[in-house]
């Protein structure tokens, strides 16, 4: 499997929301490489534990594959329902899959009736390696009810900037490595306006998925 990196990044549109020191850890088969960045927040009253955003950010205007190999609109086919949305890719050996498997663990203590009203929605920033099967395979370990999507890498970059993350192009490097740096946070769109309100960093611990999926569930407001 090649090696893959992987910085934490804020663009600052999604910083307005924030109090805290945030890690920049490498997401590569070494687990090495780790910086800090600080920025600066208002902490608002929210039933919530994650972290309220100041600037509620539309959904995506995004026209992908899913893991199926039919198109999937992400407005459209995810529109009035709570929504947790995540870029990544499959290779990436640490941040990724301890994310979704966090969000995972916290689904499964969810009421049958309550999952239905959650989407989880992986949207891969390594689409040459992440074809529909791969990605399906990958995210069945953690939910087999999460989306998976995958396509233009163009598309999913311009995407996740207009939600303030960051994705860079893959990176071949001369030993046949690969670098794929992207922003790793789960924001969270209420089913009430389809819009984020809920941010979780790198690092979320499960507890506080399971404390607030159940209110994201039911639409409460942030």
């Amino acid at each position: 499997m090649p090696r893959t990196t992987r910085t934490t990044r804020l663009a600052g549109a999604a910083a307005v929301a924030l109090a805290a020191v945030l890690t920049l850890s490498a997401c590569g088969s070494s687990g090495t490489g780790s910086g800090t960045a600080k920025v600066t927040q208002q902490k608002d009253a929210t039933p919530y534990e994650g972290t309220k955003l100041t600037r509620n950010f539309e959904k995506p205007d995004l026209q992908l594959t899913d893991t199926s190999g039919q198109p999937f609109d992400l407005r459209k086919q995810t529109s009035g329902r709570a929504t947790l949305l995540f870029f990544g890719y499959t290779s990436c050996p640490d941040v990724c899959p301890t994310t979704m498997g966090d969000i995972g663990v916290a689904m499964k203590k969810l009421s049958p009736e309550e999952r239905q009203k959650i989407n989880v929605v992986f949207v891969s920033t390594d689409p040459q390696r992440d074809t529909p099967k791969v990605l399906r395979t990958w995210l069945d370990s953690m939910g087999s009810d999460f989306i998976g999507l995958t396509g233009d890498l163009e598309k999913v970059k311009a995407a996740a900037k207009s939600v303030g993350i960051m994705v860079e192009d893959p990176v071949v490097n001369p030993d046949g490595t690969v670098t794929s740096t992207h922003g790793a946070q789960v924001l969270a769109f209420l089913p009430s306006d389809d819009k984020a309100h809920v941010l979780y960093l790198s690092g979320t611990e499960v507890k506080t998925y399971e404390h607030d999926l159940p209110l994201l569930a039911k639409g409460v407001a942030a």
